[in-house]
């Protein structure tokens, strides 16, 4: 089913989007992009969709009409979208019909066509085997359009920074001894909405020893005096621009002795990974300005993640802070810098911000304090 949205992006600018995306096809030496459900849909159409085993495609040629294949029950589910001023097609189906025939139907040619990477498998070789020829991934060409934010784009990422800070500075209201994981993450959960996400996408509360672990979640353990604990949080606001940030808190004073000097080693990493944020500077290198100072300090085995993700539609997404990635960063991409430090068995600790490279530097898009946060036991 198609899921419509508030805070869309307009005609004028879908247009340009759908222009500069077969532009960047023709460029890719590239027929045609076939976009599925998914965050790509949404950036050129407005409306991301949802459907699975029945198959909806924007078929986007390098040179000629593009097209809407979608299920005839589906298609009331894209009312908001001005097709006509869009300059696209659509191509209705019912049950019994061959859609991937259709939109072979709709492609002036197709000896090299680009599939969106999140296409199901499902839909992926049936394409294949109707469209014949060569089948690359849509990812690569589209990427180079999404990882560079406008301003309305930016703005977002702005009003999603500043909601999920308002929930960071909530935290103290449920983090506190005999509660669990469990329970701390349904009340933030629950802020996160409050505070003007669509949903609450994603709630990590790592406490004690499940602070070691960069990725893990909730659980019914039992928060104690003295646990150090990773609250890494987030979601999209209406427009669908995603939050992403990560505040480490101790409930009272720390139990184990080392941490606060561990701690400030990881803020000292975060702020030197944000200082070298600019435009040129390569993506990589910003990931190991933050190494640097974990490694120098003989934490380095501990760090065990990159450095950072790009967030706009999707919460990971290009660029990717890590190393090995030549990337020169330009003026509007957005990702996290994130630096963590984790000590399996004890506890674990990590500072994410977003941030978006701007003409002439950085711009944090959250601005709750860096410090180890000590909350009343």
């Amino acid at each position: 089913m198609a899921t419509t949205t508030t805070g869309s992006p307009d005609a004028t600018a879908l247009r340009a989007r759908l222009a500069r995306a077969a532009s960047a096809a023709a460029a890719a030496g590239v027929d045609a992009l076939l976009v599925t459900p998914g965050s790509d849909l949404r950036y050129l159409m407005g409306v991301g969709g949802s459907s699975f085993e029945r198959l909806t495609c924007l078929v986007l040629p390098a040179d000629g009409t593009a097209v809407l294949v979608v299920p005839k029950l589906e298609h009331p589910g894209y009312a908001s979208v001005p097709f006509e001023e869009l300059g696209v097609e659509v191509v209705t189906w019912v049950d019994g019909e061959d859609p991937h025939r259709l939109v072979t139907g709709a492609l002036p040619a197709r000896d090299r066509v680009a599939v969106s990477d999140t296409t199901p498998a499902l839909h992926a070789l049936a394409l294949r085997d109707a469209i014949g020829g060569e089948q690359v991934l849509a990812g690569p060409v589209l990427r180079e359009l999404r990882m560079r934010k406008d301003a309305t784009e930016i703005a977002a990422l702005r009003r999603a920074g500043a909601a999920i800070d308002r929930v960071h500075a909530r935290v103290g209201e449920w983090l506190r001894p005999g509660r669990t994981e469990a329970e701390v993450g349904a009340d933030i959960a629950a802020a996160i909405v409050a505070e003007g996400h669509a949903v609450a996408e994603f709630v990590i509360v790592g406490s004690g020893p499940n602070g070691a672990s960069p990725h893990h979640g909730l659980s019914d353990r039992v928060i104690e005096a003295g646990d150090v604990v990773v609250v890494d949080i987030g979601g999209p606001v209406a427009e669908g621009y995603n939050s992403d940030s990560t505040r480490t808190y101790s409930v009272g004073e720390p139990a184990h002795a080392e941490v606060a000097a561990t701690y400030a080693v990881l803020q000292a990493a975060q702020a030197a990974a944000v200082a070298a944020v600019r435009p040129g500077v390569p993506a990589e290198a910003v990931d190991a300005a933050a190494r640097r100072v974990i490694d120098e300090a003989g934490f380095g085995e501990f760090f065990v993640h990159r450095t950072g993700h790009g967030i706009g539609l999707d919460v990971h997404e290009e660029p990717y802070v890590v190393g090995g990635n030549a990337l020169p960063l330009e003026e509007g991409m957005a990702f996290s810098v994130e630096p963590g430090i984790y000590l399996p068995g004890r506890w674990g600790a990590r500072i994410e911000d977003i941030v978006v490279v701007t003409a002439d530097g950085v711009e944090p898009l959250n601005n709750r304090p860096h410090e180890l946060v000590v909350l009343p036991a």
